[in-house]
């Protein structure tokens, strides 16, 4: 039997009633009932500064050392992004930085992009509005290009997100969760063609 694909799921927002937070718990779900090896973390849960050159010339944070290392130990993600302003958020541009730059004076970490070469992510969003978020998915798709990820075709905007979860936090709609496991689907088939 083979081993089941480990797959990362994490948005770019850390707001507790947040609608990315809760369709990343909403795709975590429906990835583990489709038999991967689901790592769902949080990004309030990691001590990260905004970026700056003098502050890492100190020393990478404890942190981000830790997120490089979760970054890379998984072949597949999602990214549930939230939209500000019509682009992605500061924290998950934020992260990326952090996690993008070489640690020098450090063997394993000397090349930035190490985290993220080869990864295949699909991008989920999530919004109030009736795009749902899919201004911030036009942004981010071209970022993670540049950091030598694979970027799944497929992906999916959840419109008036407000009325699409129930108590729990489950999608509600039948269609809306067909398009996230679609996405789902999608990363999980490539990164086992990519990683075979």
């Amino acid at each position: 039997m083979s081993t089941p694909p480990k797959l990362l799921i994490f948005a770019g927002s850390t707001r507790l009633a947040s609608f990315n937070r809760k369709l990343a718990h909403a795709a975590a779900a429906l990835a583990r009932a489709a038999g991967a090896e689901v790592t769902h973390i949080e990004l309030a849960n990691f001590d990260i500064p905004m970026y700056n050159a003098d502050l890492e010339a100190k020393g990478t944070p404890a942190d981000v050392m830790k997120l490089k290392q979760i970054l890379f130990e998984h072949p597949a993600w999602i990214i549930c992004s939230p939209e500000y302003n019509g682009s992605y958020t500061a924290l998950l541009k934020n992260t990326i930085d952090w996690v993008s730059s070489p640690v020098k004076g450090d063997p394993a970490w000397q090349e930035g992009f190490k985290s993220f070469s080869g990864k295949v992510v699909g991008i989920l969003s999530a919004s109030p509005g009736a795009l749902g978020g899919l201004r911030s998915q036009s942004h981010l798709a071209p970022l993670l290009l540049n950091a030598q990820c694979w970027v799944a075709p497929r992906a999916f905007a959840l419109g008036h997100a407000g009325d699409a979860f129930d108590a729990e936090g489950r999608l509600i709609n039948d269609k809306h969760r067909s398009n996230v496991q679609a996405v789902i689907d999608q990363v999980l088939s490539a990164s086992r063609r990519l990683n075979d």
